[in-house]
């Protein structure tokens, strides 16, 4: 077993016993530097980094391996990588770019197999001078998406 497979298999232990916290992303490069990104589906807290560090670390032998290891949360600027992130966005804003566009609106739903995204535009009226405010929906499969980032609006 690798050394990369052996801190995964010790996270999956760890975040078992936090089914409300799941992995973004694992990255273990030559120096073995391991870092961890996890989000959870109502935040990550200090304590939840703190709690996996522990599941991790306390369960490796730096005598066999010498190695770093930092764990944090996925930031609020970070693109959405996997489905269950899209779902706990539900409401917020997002900007999503696909391969010919980049549309900015508020995430209304999220399946398996796709994104539904709804906004307004003011667009010149069908008849007459003018423009109208008109309500747009949009589905975009999650093949579609090269990035989506949570927007802030204030």
């Amino acid at each position: 077993m690798s050394f990369k497979e052996k801190v995964k298999e010790l996270l999956d232990v760890g975040l078992a016993e936090k089914p409300e916290l799941f992995l973004i992303d694992l990255s273990v490069n030559e120096a073995n530097k391991i870092t961890v990104t996890l989000d959870g589906d109502n935040g990550v807290t200090l304590q939840d980094c703190i709690d996996i560090s522990r599941a991790v670390e306390h369960n490796l032998d730096r005598e066999e391996q010498d190695f770093s290891l930092e764990v944090a949360s996925a930031g609020v600027s970070s693109p959405l990588k996997i489905r269950r992130q899209y779902k706990k966005n539900i409401g917020r804003f997002l900007k999503v770019k696909t391969g010919s566009e980049e549309i900015e609106a508020e995430l209304t739903d999220a399946n398996e197999d796709f994104i539904i995204l709804e906004w307004q535009s003011r667009e010149p009226k069908k008849t007459g001078k003018g423009k109208e405010t008109v309500d747009n929906r949009r589905e975009i499969p999650y093949t579609d998406i090269k990035e989506a980032i949570v927007t802030i609006k204030f």
